[in-house]
């Protein structure tokens, strides 16, 4: 049993008025029920550095359908671990049960392996509730450990999260090889932490990456793409895909990465810089937009692509196209895009295209208010002009866009632009009756 530091009201400057109120009314519906309700997570942290955080998620006493029970607007995900998603219209608030860290294999008397070095110490099963101390142990970083109890509005950590948070550390909680082997994805997490925040790695952290960073590779590509996504919305994906090739944590996943030059940088820039200015809208950073901002560097184009940063499997090898990148080929119609290990969906990827082809006629300053309301009709639009303002450097262009889009949507405000096209039935073949 370790005794938390428990810091009250008084003495800390987290205060309920900048918590969003929905996850409010889940913390407070739960004290109320006599359970207990924390705030959890980077949520903490980012409202005790005076940072906006990105979603206010709560850790409880109680379990999933106990905590459906209390919330109409509640749904059940997860098979690793059971979550409650509390609905308020878009806005998802995650409620998760306090769980404890299980071994990671046991023999066949049940007993668990004593020897790190002869286990697969990779976490397959966790799904065992426990109490808010053997949660905050679970956890991955120190920083990442701090609860909020609305119960006492006080700040209560068990692991020295507050320390390492005055001293802008990223720690690990227990030893970092063991945890990153248990789930080799924090070490991009800890990396990509702390370069958002401009925090330090605690060396035995950075040593542990160098060892164990080969086990990426263990991981689910869709689990990683989704990791990428999260960095390219953070606002610091520049700096955080300079460390992760400095470690060597691509090679394994992304080796195009890798060996990236400054073109990459320059576009990874223009995105933070974009980010940092608009913030982080789906309406504006959509997953297409997002990969655009890898893989036009790489090569992309709406037609060609390098062969050396990106693979088409099952696409037959065809003449270049592009006299500067003799190695480009055509990505054929059954092609499927990869980049490293991560598959690209192919639905993104035609997006991109529409947003790419669409660039030249937005630079048409000549275009005819019919063109202009043929072009604003595209799905792709909006997304087009976000990529013209993000990496075409025509401030003007954008502005017209942006006013006849303002004007266009005054003159008919009850227009809806679906964000992708609707896909056509395909009629079923039925093979003619032969008369009798």
């Amino acid at each position: 049993m370790v005794e938390p530091i428990v810091v009250p009201r008084p003495e800390h400057a987290l205060s309920r008025r900048v918590i969003d109120p929905d996850a409010l009314k889940v913390l407070y519906r739960l004290k109320d029920a006599n359970y207990i309700a924390y705030l959890v997570g980077g949520s903490v942290r980012d409202l005790l550095l005076g940072r906006r955080p990105k979603d206010f998620d709560i850790g409880t006493s109680a379990h999933p359908y106990q905590v459906k029970r209390l919330f109409r607007n509640c749904w059940i995900i997860g098979r690793r671990f059971r979550l409650a998603h509390v609905k308020f219209g878009t806005k998802i608030v995650e409620v998760a049960t306090f769980r404890r860290q299980m071994p990671a294999v046991a023999d066949e008397t049940g007993e668990a392996v004593a020897d790190a070095g002869e286990r697969d110490l990779l976490i397959h099963h966790d799904n065992t509730f426990g109490t808010p101390e053997e949660d905050a142990f679970r956890r991955d970083f120190t920083v990442n450990a701090l609860f909020y109890d609305i119960a006492t509005f006080s700040i209560i950590d068990y692991v020295g999260g507050l320390k390492d948070l005055d001293e802008r550390v990223v720690r690990s909680i227990g030893d970092p090889n063991e945890r990153f082997q248990e789930d080799p994805v924090r070490m991009l997490r800890a990396i990509a932490l702390a370069a958002r925040l401009g925090f330090a790695i605690d060396p035995p952290v950075g040593d542990a990456i160098r060892v164990c960073g080969p086990a990426i590779a263990r991981i689910a590509p869709s689990r990683l793409i989704e990791e990428y996504y999260k960095i390219l919305r953070a606002g610091a994906s520049e700096r955080t895909f300079r460390w992760l090739a400095e470690v060597g944590l691509l090679e394994s996943i992304t080796p195009e990465l890798q060996r990236a030059s400054s073109v990459l940088w320059q576009s990874l820039a223009a995105l933070d810089a974009y980010r940092r200015r608009f913030g982080p809208t789906p309406e504006q950073l959509t997953n297409a937009i997002l990969l655009g901002s890898l893989l036009v560097p790489l090569g992309f184009s709406p037609r060609t692509f390098h062969a050396r940063g990106l693979a088409a499997a099952g696409a037959a090898p065809l003449p270049a196209r592009q006299p500067g990148h003799p190695n480009a080929i055509a990505l054929g119609p059954t092609a499927r895009l990869t980049l490293g290990v991560l598959p690209i969906p192919r639905r993104e990827i035609e997006r991109l295209r529409q947003i790419l082809m669409l660039q030249p006629r937005l630079l048409d300053v000549a275009a005819s208010s019919r063109t202009a309301s043929g072009l604003m009709s595209r799905t792709a639009f909006s997304e087009a002009v976000t990529w013209l303002e993000m990496h075409g450097d025509a401030p003007e262009a954008v502005e017209r866009w942006r006013a006849l889009e303002a004007e266009d949507a005054r003159d008919r405000p009850d227009r809806v632009r679906p964000p992708f096209p609707p896909r056509r039935r395909r009629r079923r073949y039925r093979r003619p009756v032969q008369p009798q």
